[in-house]
């Protein structure tokens, strides 16, 4: 598990933000320690004068410095993440959503012992089992929470049912590794846990957390079948194939490779006319070659995934990727680039298409400066601006017409709505 520091910078927005890093880092069993114990500083940065962003990069360059890993998101990062580079600090410059991916080095999820499901918002948090079935070279995880550990599917239903009937809207049903819930029993349980879910009387959405495709590929025609079927699933799966290349994922002691996660990508398309496929790959593990690599960027032009995540290896204490030899920070750096630049073009594309479109969302949390963030069938992230003016809140279904494109979401307005004339009244 990754300690971590983090330091935040500017407005009460980018301190929110750092807030939901921090949340979804310790939801990972991640821990925050002092600098000087640090594997990945988080720098989250403001830009709102000049002097401001000579005191970030002055700020970037002390802690480039002082740890291994260096992770820089907040508005400098949006507007001018190229003056890092320019300033020779070698960070990874990202979108504060994918921070949290990004400093787990690929590495499960962690819940608690005692993890129960949490109401935060509208939103339902609800950890189905503990543990997962791997045993990847590169990740501790495995080290805290041991095997799979499922409890009964009555059970977790009874807890989906109790979060409903509280007011959530949508479900999260997260693990370690979702698609082996049920294997300590001996049986591929998701299926009928998703289905028992979505029979639940409301009208609210679930939301599929990890699952490896290693767990996936024995059930996917049925998986499939499920999301097919439920309304109330969002067409959305993480599926984290890590790398292209099949030498790379049996370094990295992955329980699938290349074709098997090809085969459920094959299995969804048949089954869903439109889903969104989110994975991860991790760069510059020790045994990777340019050929490998080049592998890697071949499979996401392929499969075009509208969620990526990238993260740069990084070694775990205690691990046994952490014993080999590594690369060079900069092998590491320049692939990190050249697949993120791809990945923005890939998710870019993705977004550009939706605009003039029409579409049912789901209104699930504030955003910034008066926005709401909202989620289609596809768990595509659409944000509604000046949302008092058109009276929208989260846990409320709204139809939108997507207006705008970018990188990481997609902009829509309510369809049919007056936007209220009177300003929005003062905090």
């Amino acid at each position: 598990m990754a300690r971590y520091h983090i330091e935040t910078y500017g407005c009460t927005s980018n301190r929110g933000e750092s807030r939901e890093i921090e949340r979804r880092l310790r939801d990972a069993g991640h821990h925050p320690v002092s600098l000087e114990e640090a594997d990945v500083a988080i720098l989250n940065t403001c830009t709102v004068v000049e002097k401001t962003e000579r005191n970030m990069l002055r700020r970037a360059e002390e802690l480039d410095e002082q740890v291994a890993d260096l992770v820089v998101t907040g508005c400098m990062a949006l507007a001018q993440g190229e003056a890092f580079a320019d300033a020779d600090v070698d960070a990874q410059v990202l979108h504060w959503e994918d921070v949290p991916a990004a400093v787990t080095n690929g590495e499960c999820p962690t819940t608690t012992p005692d993890a129960e499901p949490v109401l935060d918002g509208c939103v339902g948090i609800l950890p189905i089992a503990r543990g997962c079935m791997s045993n990847c070279s590169y990740c501790i995880t495995k080290q805290a929470t041991g095997r799979i550990d499922s409890p009964p599917v009555v059970e977790n239903v009874r807890k989906a049912e109790a979060l409903v009937h509280a007011g959530a809207r949508e479900l999260r049903v997260t693990g370690q590794d979702t698609g082996v819930y049920g294997w300590d029993e001996g049986e591929r349980k998701l299926p009928e846990l998703l289905d028992r879910i979505c029979d639940i009387d409301g009208e609210f959405r679930v939301r599929v957390g990890m699952a490896n495709p290693g767990g996936v590929h024995g059930i996917r025609e049925e998986l499939a079948e499920v999301f097919a079927d439920n309304e109330k699933l969002y067409d959305f799966i993480h599926l984290p194939v890590q790398s292209g290349s099949d030498e790379v994922l049996e370094d990295m002691r992955r329980q699938h490779r290349v074709e098997k996660f090809r085969d459920i990508v094959e299995t969804f398309d048949s089954k869903l006319s439109h889903w969104t496929l989110s994975t991860d790959f991790i760069v510059g593990f020790p045994t990777e070659t340019d050929a490998d690599h080049e592998q890697s960027m071949d499979l996401l032009r392929e499969v075009r995934p509208e969620k990526i995540n990238v993260t740069r290896f990084s070694k775990r204490p205690g691990t046994d990727a952490a014993e080999m030899k590594g690369l060079g920070g900069q092998t590491k750096k320049d692939r990190s680039k050249a697949m993120s630049e791809l990945k923005m073009d890939v998710v870019a594309e993705a977004h550009e298409e939706l605009v003039g479109t029409r579409r049912e969302v789901l209104v699930v949390e504030e955003g910034r400066d008066d926005s709401v963030k909202c989620r289609d069938s596809a768990y595509r992230q659409i944000v509604i601006r000046n949302a008092s003016e058109y009276g929208v809140e989260p846990g409320e279904f709204v139809e939108v017409e997507v207006t705008a494109g970018q990188t990481v979401y997609a902009f829509g307005e309510p369809v049919g709505a007056t936007r209220s004339e009177e300003p929005a009244a003062a905090d």
